[in-house]
């Protein structure tokens, strides 16, 4: 058992000083991992995570594809993925092997989301904006801003697009005399001179 704990320790510092400024590398606790493949975006980009039992290395590590982050991956990739990094974990029984699981993952990745459709995000996310606009939103430029914006994660909600229109004119520009200043109020709060002269 307290070797165990120790081969854990020492993979622990291996692995922290081999994805030193990876940013596609994450530690969330002293026996959990996750690597990003693939850049954010793109469809077949993936995070795997890794964590270890108490057993490892002499057990198979856990094998997570289940992140918020891996919502687009069709569940059919994401078992496949799965099932190959536990079948070359085999290998490594009774070895550190979370940094060979992730390389091995980095040389098969396109095998490995052969099978994930090229546009899993658009697609996905995009229909289900179509459905849920207004029969009055159905101008094409609002169509494409949520087709785009549904990879931005700071879209405007369907409130805030239509207090921006109700503040234009038909060619988009704002009303005249939008920023003038009323008089009448303004000298209100800070009060006339002529006023002020008259009375004395």
């Amino acid at each position: 058992m307290s070797s165990n704990l120790e081969q854990q320790s020492e993979e622990r510092e291996v692995l922290q000083s081999i994805y030193d400024g990876d940013p596609s590398f994450k530690e969330l606790n002293p026996t959990t991992y996750q690597y990003k493949f693939g850049e954010d975006g793109d469809p077949k980009s993936f995070l795997l995570e890794i964590s270890w039992g108490e057993n490892y290395p002499d057990e198979k590590p856990e094998v997570n594809m289940d992140a918020f982050y891996n919502k687009h991956i069709i569940q059919a990739v994401k078992d496949h993925i799965k099932k190959c990094v536990l079948q070359e974990a085999e290998d490594y029984l009774g070895n550190a092997m979370t940094f060979s699981l992730f390389e091995s993952v980095k040389e098969k990745l396109n095998e490995l989301v052969v099978d994930q459709p090229e546009k899993a995000i658009e697609n996905g996310i995009s229909d289900l904006n179509i459905q849920n606009v207004d029969d009055n939103d159905d101008d094409d430029e609002i169509q494409g801003s949520k087709k785009s914006g549904a990879i931005k994660k700071s879209a405007l909600s369907k409130a805030q697009k239509r207090k921006q229109w109700d503040r234009v004119d038909a060619r988009g520009e704002m009303p005249r005399g939008y920023d003038w200043v009323d008089i009448v109020k303004h000298l209100s709060q800070t009060g006339s001179k002529a006023d002020g002269q008259a009375t004395s």
